[in-house]
């Protein structure tokens, strides 16, 4: 049996939830926009909240970066597979060059915003340590081939498909999408292909 005291006390968490989310996005929202270090003020006017609100929510910044992190980790964790990829070689290795040019496309604002915080923030460094594991794992399931190289081809095509090289192609480089895929392309063919003609 509801009483009349339980509407006021929903109405409170669902506009505290609201305000959470509305925190969440604005952070999302601002970096996606360029501002890879907003402050809480910032959040806060974007949220149309008070800056007590956001340390109501959070605890520190690094809080709410966490926060974010999840949600977006949520939003591509789908773009990573699951088990060892079979078919042509080549085929596989276009469509791994493809998911990470779209997972990179997507996070590119808050990996680069992450790196300028990661020096401070033990969570971020957390972080880096456990996405460079995953995008490792991928790239094994992705192609299996990598097991049999040497070590130090291994390493190559672990530096080749990561944000960093992403990143320097498309932004000190300057290369368009489809002549950054293609660096990215020649480079792995190479790498492996050298290896399995030797055997």
């Amino acid at each position: 049996m509801t009483t009349s005291t339980d509407f006021p006390t929903d109405g409170r968490v669902q506009r505290s939830e609201r305000s959470r989310s509305a925190i969440v996005g604005a952070m999302l929202q601002l970096i996606g926009e360029g501002s890879l270090s907003p402050t809480a003020q910032k959040v806060a006017e974007r949220a149309d909240v008070g800056v007590r609100t956001v340390f109501r929510h959070f605890s520190d910044m690094e809080t709410l970066f966490a926060t974010m992190n999840e949600q977006l980790t949520t939003d591509v964790e789908s773009l990573f597979v699951n088990e060892v990829q079979s078919g042509p070689f080549t085929e596989r290795v276009d469509a791994l060059i493809e998911r990470r040019v779209s997972i990179f496309g997507k996070l590119a604002p808050y990996v680069r915003s992450s790196t300028l915080q990661r020096w401070r923030s033990t969570f971020l460094q957390q972080e880096h340590e456990r996405t460079t594991r995953i995008l490792r794992r991928d790239l094994r399931r992705w192609l299996p081939e990598v097991e049999a190289a040497p070590s130090e081809v291994a390493d190559a095509l672990e530096l080749v498909l990561s944000f960093e090289a992403w990143n320097r192609l498309r932004i000190e480089q300057k290369l368009g999408l489809r002549r950054t895929t293609a660096v990215m392309r020649l480079t792995i063919l190479e790498l492996l292909r050298e290896h399995i003609r030797s055997r």
